[in-house]
Parts: structure tokens; sequence; C-alpha cells
């Protein structure tokens, strides 16, 4: 590209932000954001063969159903690209500004959110494995803030009935200088683990501008990594375990260099390729990542978001880029096919009819290697590139995409990121709401996960505010949260959704009498049966 050579100032600003976007998001990203699709096919979507998922059962003779489907968004901190606006800030703003992304996920029709709680060997919780954030504190020495976020952030996502994921970057130790430490270890505490254990410690790319990273290679790495993370799962109430697609760099990390990794592969490669052994050592981490929190609290779900592509052709995707399986190490595929996951997240962040990946091939190839697995397809949208230019100057893609999402038996969304569902560039956000969030869903079962579902509740009582809503008096039913069904024209409809104990409530109900039903839904979104039928005076 001769323009890179010699950019002009608008080229050159361009190349700074992907630049940027290559410190914190990887290759993979950079790669899309430069992607340039051609005219959209017409013939390029196949047909599903599963339906999305619905909730069925009676509200006295009158059939109930609602949509079963996760719909989240990416809350990120590294870099501060979402949440906390600035690093260094006082307790109350942070506190305050997490609330409106919460609000946010509740105005979407959202029920889970994933936030970056370890975004780079740091933690968002008091940790006797990792320092503070300094994307929180404004700080590299591990100082105390004096408040324990996460277990703010949990509770109040619960209030609002929203899943909370916490989300972690296993191997990345430091980002890169002069925000993050980078590779000088005089800016790290005394007491980090990649000081204390330099054994453990990788840097890449070498020279001032690399970053530390704990070695995929050094299983007492590994097994230290994996406790960290489990120690936030052991002292909180988390929904997920989330992981994005970083084990080893992407190779645009690395300026053209390879991962530093000769003296853990000479020690344990045991005469396998260096490929080989690293896709094993990734394998390892996330076999052992699931049976690990099985073991500390089965209830809790542990997903991954990968790159989209495993591989390109033969038994891969009908793609042309790049590959996770070989260029990080990460085989998907296995990982799906083993039941290492309870949900995975491909990032499809490619227009349908883009050539190198097209969106309409890639996803059917993602349903196809799901089916039968037990785990369960959520897809990664690219909200981050609406307004780009191309397919993606269309405010409908993302729309048409979650249509296709439909057809193929998708189970949810996971939307990159909340700054970009909060700006709803060209509309993008506000459209594909209105035709698929319109109304609350119930998230999907799992059905390796423990299910003890409540008894039915009753209604014992209705009354309506000045303002309207109606708010019932359930007695009895139990369990971790509450669905309310409200009748009409011959069946009853999802109208809210709720955690245990609070109001149960319609908000916007008809004008004159309504007939509701309520079930509760234990931990792992399985329903128990309904309530019976109530019909308020009006």
């Amino acid at each position: 590209m001769s323009l890179l050579r010699r950019p002009p100032v608008r080229v050159a600003m361009l190349l700074s932000a992907v630049l940027f976007a290559a410190a914190v998001l990887g290759v993979g990203l950079v790669r899309a954001a430069f992607y340039e699709p051609p005219s959209r096919a017409a013939d390029t979507v196949a047909v599903a063969d599963a339906p999305t998922q619905t909730v069925t059962g009676l509200c006295g003779a009158v059939p109930v159903s609602a949509p079963r489907e996760l719909r989240g968004m990416w809350l990120t901190t590294v870099y501060n690209i979402d949440w906390p606006s600035k690093p260094g800030l006082p307790q109350e703003q942070v506190r305050s500004e997490y609330l409106r992304w919460l609000d946010l996920a509740v105005a979407q029709n959202h029920n889970a959110i994933f936030v970056h709680v370890r975004p780079s060997g740091d933690a968002f919780w008091r940790s006797d494995y990792a320092p503070w954030s300094n994307w929180l504190t404004g700080r590299l020495d591990g100082a105390d803030p004096g408040w324990d976020p996460m277990a703010f952030m949990v509770d109040e996502a619960h209030k609002r009935n929203l899943e909370f994921h916490a989300w972690f970057n296993p191997y990345r130790g430091t980002q890169f200088a002069p925000d993050g430490a980078g590779t000088d270890l005089s800016k790290l505490p005394a007491n980090h683990p990649l000081v204390v254990h330099p054994e453990w410690r990788i840097a890449h790319p070498s020279g001032p501008k690399g970053r530390f990273y704990y070695d995929p290679g050094n299983p007492e790495a590994r097994q230290f990594v994996e406790d960290a993370m489990l120690e936030a799962v052991a002292k909180y109430d988390v929904d997920g375990v989330h992981f994005d697609d970083f084990f080893y760099p992407y190779p645009g990390d690395g300026k053209g260099q390879d991962f530093p990794d000769d003296v853990s592969f000479a020690k344990y490669g045991k005469g396998k390729s260096r490929a080989d052994w690293r896709r094993d050592n990734v394998n390892t981490l996330v076999r052992e990542m699931k049976q690990r929190i099985a073991e500390v609290k089965p209830w809790v779900k542990f997903g991954i978001s990968p790159f989209g592509i495993w591989r390109n052709g033969g038994e891969g995707s009908d793609t042309n880029g790049l590959e996770s399986y070989s260029a990080i190490y990460a085989d998907t595929r296995t990982w799906v096919r083993e039941g290492w996951l309870d949900y995975i997240v491909p990032q499809l962040y490619w227009t349908i009819g883009f050539d190198k990946a097209d969106y309409a091939k890639v996803l059917p190839w993602w349903a196809k290697t799901v089916k039968g697995t037990g785990v369960q397809l959520y897809i990664g949208m690219a909200d981050y590139r609406v307004g780009e230019k191309g397919d993606w100057s269309d405010p409908a893609e993302l729309d048409r995409q979650m249509a296709l999402n439909d057809k193929f038996g998708v189970q949810g969304q996971v939307h990159y990121s909340a700054a970009s569902v909060r700006d709803d560039k060209l509309g993008a956000a506000g459209r594909y709401r209105a035709k698929h969030y319109a109304a609350p869903a119930l998230l999907p079962r799992i059905a390796r996960l423990p299910a003890a579902p409540p008894a039915a509740p009753r209604i014992t009582a209705a009354t309506r505010s000045d303002a309207g809503p109606v708010t019932l008096t359930v007695a009895d039913g139990g369990g971790t949260s509450w669905a309310l069904y409200r009748t009409a024209n011959g069946s009853a409809s999802l109208v809210a959704t709720g955690r245990a104990g609070s109001a149960v409530t319609d908000p916007k109900p008809p004008a004159g009498p309504a007939t509701y039903c309520v079930s509760g839904l234990d931990r792992s979104a399985n329903e128990g049966p309904l309530s019976s039928p109530f019909t308020t005076a009006g």
C-alpha cells in the first residue's frame, strides 16, 4: 500500500488509531478494520435447521411463549476504552459511571454483561495473586483504592437481573508503556508475581515497546494464572468466567518476532512440534479451567470468545483469513467437541458478502460445529465497526446479521463494545433493538449445569400506580429470578423479568383489566411451573 509510506493527515490519523487498536485488541481486529467488503451477494444465506429457543407452557388454558437468548455487551476496562472513563477517578464517580452502563443494558433489554476484570495480569478486586488494576487506580504500584469494585459490580448487575460474566485475559502480564508498565520491572510493585518469579515471564516483542506475558508453556505459571482467576470465582457471586482470544500473541503483536518461549519449549516440549505444543498448552488451560470452575461453583458458566476463523477450507470455514488454529494456537473446534466450554462467542466481525470471511458462510460453519455438543453458540457482534466505509456504512448490516443468527438457531449475541452500543452510530443499535430486542428475553438453559426449578408461585393481589405500572403481590415459589407473562389475543407473552425479591411489575400494562401468570427460574435459567392466572380489576 503506497499510501502507508507517505500517509496524508487523514490516513496517518487512521493508522495511528489502528496501531492503538493493535496494542489493545490484537491484530485480528486490526485486520478487520481494513477489510473492504465487496457488493453483497443475493443468495449467500442458507436456511437454518434450528429455530430460536422459546419457552412453552400454559397460563390457565392460554399458551405461553418467550424468547430464550443471551443478550449482552462487553464492558472494556483496558486503556479505559469503556469504563472507568479515566484512571484514578473517585469511588463515587466510578460507581455512578458503572450504573449508567447497567442502565444502558436494561434499556437495550439485555440480560447479561461481560466486564473486563483482569485485563493484564491485574485485578478489579482485592487479590492475593494480582495487583490492583491501574485502569481503576491510575497507579502501577498496586495501591489499594479502599473499596471493593467487584462486589459492587456483581451486586448491582444482579439487582437488575443481569448475569455478570467476569472477563479475564489469562496470560497478559502488563500493557505497553507509557500507560502500562511495558517491560520495565521498576514500574511494577516489588511483590508482583512476574518480579518474584522471573521464570514465569516472557517479554515480547523485545525492546522498549514490548509487554510481559505469563508463559503459557510453564506449568507453574499456568497453575498460578488459573488460581488467580478462580480466586474471583470463589470470592464473588459471578455467573460466568469469560475469556477472549488472547492466549499466545497475534503475529502482528510481535513486530515480526516469534514468541520467545525457547526455554519452556526445551524443558516441556517432549518431542512435539512447537505449534502442537503451544496448542496443547492452551488446550490444557481451557480444560483445567472448566474442571476447576465446576469444582468451586458448579453453576458458574465458562465461555470463550475466539477469533471467528478456526481454519480455512477443508474441515474449516469457507474463508481466507487469519486462522486461530495456526496463528495464535487456539484450537477452538476441539474446545467445543470436547465439551470444555458451556458457551462459545466467535467474533464474526465481518459483513455479509465480504470475500475473505463472509458472515453468511462463517456463521453456518459455527452452527454446524456446536450442533449436538451441548455447547451454546452466541455471536460476537461488531457494533464498533458501524460507520466504516463499504457495507458497514449501512445501518441495517447488524440487523441483517442478527436475522441470520435467528435462522441458524444462534442462542444469543454479545456486542463489542459498550461504548458502541451507547453511541448508536447511524442508529444501528436502535434499529436492531427495535427488531430483535423489543421485548425481554429469558436466558438460554444449559443442560449440563445444575437444575432446581422452583415451585409454582401464587399471585395474591395487584396494585396500579398513578404512573401506570401494575405491581403484583407474589407468594411462594422461590428461585433466583421471576418471569411475568400477560395474556392477550389467545396467548401469553413475557412482559418483564426480575431478580427474586424485587417487585413483580408490568411496566406498560394495557388500559383496563389484564390477566397475568408468573413463574420462578433457578440459577441456570430452568423455569418452574407457572402460577394460576390472576386478572386485575383494571
